[in-house]
Protein backbone atom coordinates (compact mmCIF):
# COMPACT_ATOMS: atom_id res chain seq x y z
CA UNK A 1 0.00 0.00 0.00
CA UNK A 2 1.26 3.45 -0.95
CA UNK A 3 0.40 6.21 1.53
CA UNK A 4 0.71 9.92 0.79
CA UNK A 5 0.64 12.06 3.92
CA UNK A 6 0.74 15.68 5.06
CA UNK A 7 -0.48 17.88 7.90
CA UNK A 8 -1.13 21.47 8.97
CA UNK A 9 -2.66 22.86 5.79
CA UNK A 10 -4.05 25.87 7.70
CA UNK A 11 -6.48 27.10 5.01
CA UNK A 12 -3.85 27.12 2.24
CA UNK A 13 -5.93 26.12 -0.78
CA UNK A 14 -3.08 26.41 -3.28
CA UNK A 15 -0.83 24.06 -1.30
CA UNK A 16 -3.71 21.67 -0.73
CA UNK A 17 -4.42 21.46 -4.46
CA UNK A 18 -0.73 20.90 -5.17
CA UNK A 19 -0.51 18.13 -2.57
CA UNK A 20 -3.71 16.44 -3.74
CA UNK A 21 -2.31 16.35 -7.27
CA UNK A 22 1.04 15.00 -6.03
CA UNK A 23 -0.69 12.22 -4.11
CA UNK A 24 -3.01 11.14 -6.92
CA UNK A 25 -1.25 7.80 -7.37
CA UNK A 26 -1.48 6.85 -3.69
CA UNK A 27 -3.75 4.13 -2.35
CA UNK A 28 -4.57 6.29 0.67
CA UNK A 29 -4.01 9.94 1.55
CA UNK A 30 -3.54 10.91 5.21
CA UNK A 31 -3.90 14.44 6.57
CA UNK A 32 -2.94 14.77 10.24
CA UNK A 33 -5.02 17.78 11.25
CA UNK A 34 -5.11 21.59 11.30
CA UNK A 35 -7.25 22.35 8.29
CA UNK A 36 -8.47 25.58 9.90
CA UNK A 37 -6.61 28.44 11.57
CA UNK A 38 -7.78 29.38 15.06
CA UNK A 39 -11.04 27.53 14.53
CA UNK A 40 -11.92 29.24 11.24
CA UNK A 41 -11.98 28.05 7.63
CA UNK A 42 -11.59 24.26 7.75
CA UNK A 43 -13.87 23.95 4.72
CA UNK A 44 -11.31 25.83 2.58
CA UNK A 45 -8.99 22.84 2.43
CA UNK A 46 -11.42 20.00 3.17
CA UNK A 47 -13.55 20.90 0.15
CA UNK A 48 -10.45 20.48 -2.03
CA UNK A 49 -9.56 17.15 -0.41
CA UNK A 50 -13.14 15.97 -0.92
CA UNK A 51 -12.38 15.91 -4.66
CA UNK A 52 -9.88 13.08 -4.14
CA UNK A 53 -10.36 9.90 -6.16
CA UNK A 54 -8.73 7.87 -3.37
CA UNK A 55 -9.70 7.62 0.33
CA UNK A 56 -8.50 10.50 2.53
CA UNK A 57 -8.07 9.78 6.24
CA UNK A 58 -8.17 12.84 8.49
CA UNK A 59 -7.93 13.70 12.18
CA UNK A 60 -8.69 17.10 13.62
CA UNK A 61 -5.92 19.40 14.76
CA UNK A 62 -5.93 21.80 17.67
CA UNK A 63 -6.93 24.66 15.32
CA UNK A 64 -9.99 22.69 14.14
CA UNK A 65 -13.49 22.35 15.57
CA UNK A 66 -13.92 18.55 15.85
CA UNK A 67 -17.68 18.54 15.23
CA UNK A 68 -17.16 20.67 12.12
CA UNK A 69 -14.48 18.34 10.75
CA UNK A 70 -16.76 15.36 11.38
CA UNK A 71 -19.67 17.09 9.64
CA UNK A 72 -17.63 18.20 6.63
CA UNK A 73 -16.20 14.70 6.20
CA UNK A 74 -19.65 13.10 6.45
CA UNK A 75 -20.70 14.98 3.30
CA UNK A 76 -17.96 13.36 1.17
CA UNK A 77 -17.40 9.76 0.15
CA UNK A 78 -13.66 10.43 -0.06
CA UNK A 79 -13.12 11.83 3.46
CA UNK A 80 -12.88 9.58 6.53
CA UNK A 81 -12.67 11.27 9.95
CA UNK A 82 -11.08 9.26 12.75
CA UNK A 83 -10.94 10.16 16.44
CA UNK A 84 -10.60 7.23 18.79
CA UNK A 85 -11.84 5.10 15.91
CA UNK A 86 -10.45 2.82 13.21
CA UNK A 87 -10.95 2.15 9.53
CA UNK A 88 -9.74 -0.78 7.40
CA UNK A 89 -8.64 0.03 3.86
CA UNK A 90 -6.94 -2.47 1.58
CA UNK A 91 -6.39 -4.87 4.46
CA UNK A 92 -4.56 -2.27 6.58
CA UNK A 93 -6.08 -0.87 9.78
CA UNK A 94 -5.85 2.87 10.38
CA UNK A 95 -6.54 4.44 13.79
CA UNK A 96 -6.83 8.17 14.42
CA UNK A 97 -6.61 10.56 17.36
CA UNK A 98 -6.94 14.31 16.94
CA UNK A 99 -6.25 17.48 18.89
CA UNK A 100 -3.44 18.80 21.05
CA UNK A 101 -2.39 16.38 23.80
CA UNK A 102 -2.17 17.76 26.45
CA UNK A 103 -3.47 21.32 26.09
CA UNK A 104 -0.64 23.83 26.27
CA UNK A 105 -2.68 26.99 25.75
CA UNK A 106 -6.02 28.38 26.87
CA UNK A 107 -7.36 29.85 23.64
CA UNK A 108 -11.08 29.23 23.16
CA UNK A 109 -10.45 27.70 19.74
CA UNK A 110 -7.85 25.18 20.92
CA UNK A 111 -9.09 21.59 20.52
CA UNK A 112 -7.32 19.33 23.00
CA UNK A 113 -7.46 16.17 25.09
CA UNK A 114 -5.95 15.44 28.48
CA UNK A 115 -3.32 12.73 28.60
CA UNK A 116 -5.74 10.64 30.65
CA UNK A 117 -8.59 10.86 28.14
CA UNK A 118 -6.21 10.32 25.22
CA UNK A 119 -5.03 7.15 26.96
CA UNK A 120 -8.61 5.95 27.25
CA UNK A 121 -9.26 6.61 23.56
CA UNK A 122 -6.04 4.87 22.57
CA UNK A 123 -7.17 1.64 24.23
CA UNK A 124 -9.37 1.11 21.17
CA UNK A 125 -6.33 1.16 18.87
CA UNK A 126 -5.72 -2.28 17.34
CA UNK A 127 -2.31 -3.89 17.62
CA UNK A 128 0.06 -3.20 14.71
CA UNK A 129 -2.15 -0.48 13.19
CA UNK A 130 -1.20 2.55 11.12
CA UNK A 131 -1.80 5.42 13.54
CA UNK A 132 -2.60 9.02 12.61
CA UNK A 133 -2.38 11.62 15.38
CA UNK A 134 -2.17 15.38 15.34
CA UNK A 135 0.24 15.51 18.29
CA UNK A 136 3.54 13.59 18.13
CA UNK A 137 4.52 11.11 20.84
CA UNK A 138 6.60 12.63 23.61
CA UNK A 139 10.31 12.71 22.77
CA UNK A 140 10.00 11.78 19.09
CA UNK A 141 9.62 14.38 16.31
CA UNK A 142 8.15 16.81 18.88
CA UNK A 143 10.95 19.34 19.35
CA UNK A 144 10.08 23.03 19.75
CA UNK A 145 12.42 25.90 18.83
CA UNK A 146 13.40 26.30 22.48
CA UNK A 147 14.50 22.66 22.70
CA UNK A 148 11.46 21.52 24.68
CA UNK A 149 9.69 18.28 23.85
CA UNK A 150 5.95 18.89 23.55
CA UNK A 151 4.55 15.56 22.47
CA UNK A 152 2.09 13.29 24.24
CA UNK A 153 3.08 10.72 26.85
CA UNK A 154 -0.21 8.85 26.26
CA UNK A 155 0.70 8.31 22.61
CA UNK A 156 4.22 7.20 23.54
CA UNK A 157 2.90 4.81 26.23
CA UNK A 158 0.57 3.24 23.65
CA UNK A 159 3.59 1.98 21.70
CA UNK A 160 4.45 -0.60 24.37
CA UNK A 161 1.02 -2.22 24.23
CA UNK A 162 -0.14 -1.67 20.65
CA UNK A 163 3.16 -1.66 18.70
CA UNK A 164 1.87 0.43 15.76
CA UNK A 165 3.64 -0.05 12.44
CA UNK A 166 3.72 3.66 11.71
CA UNK A 167 2.70 6.90 13.42
CA UNK A 168 2.00 9.93 11.22
CA UNK A 169 1.59 13.28 12.99
CA UNK A 170 2.06 17.04 12.69
CA UNK A 171 1.21 19.94 15.03
CA UNK A 172 4.67 21.17 16.05
CA UNK A 173 5.79 23.29 13.12
CA UNK A 174 9.45 23.37 14.16
CA UNK A 175 9.47 19.56 14.00
CA UNK A 176 8.06 19.25 10.46
CA UNK A 177 10.21 16.75 8.58
CA UNK A 178 11.57 15.17 11.75
CA UNK A 179 11.27 11.44 12.30
CA UNK A 180 12.35 8.81 14.77
CA UNK A 181 11.39 5.45 16.18
CA UNK A 182 10.87 3.46 19.31
CA UNK A 183 11.38 -0.22 18.77
CA UNK A 184 9.81 -1.15 15.45
CA UNK A 185 7.44 1.85 15.46
CA UNK A 186 8.44 4.65 13.09
CA UNK A 187 7.19 8.20 13.68
CA UNK A 188 7.07 11.01 11.12
CA UNK A 189 6.09 14.65 11.69
CA UNK A 190 4.68 15.57 8.30
CA UNK A 191 3.97 19.25 7.72
CA UNK A 192 2.38 20.65 4.54
CA UNK A 193 4.78 18.82 2.22
CA UNK A 194 4.91 15.62 0.17
CA UNK A 195 5.53 12.50 2.31
CA UNK A 196 5.37 8.97 0.90
CA UNK A 197 5.25 5.68 2.82
CA UNK A 198 4.85 2.10 1.71
CA UNK A 199 3.50 -0.65 3.95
Amino acid sequence: MKIFACSDLHRDVAVTRQLLSAGASADVIVVAGDFATRGIGAEDTLEVLAESAVPVIVVHGNHDVPSEIESLCARSEALHYLHGTKLVIGGETFFGLGGEIPSRNSFDWNASETEEHAGELLRACPVNALVVTHTPPFGIADLQKNGAHEGSTAILDMFRVKAPKLVLCGHIHHAWGMSGHQGATHVHNLGPTENWFEV
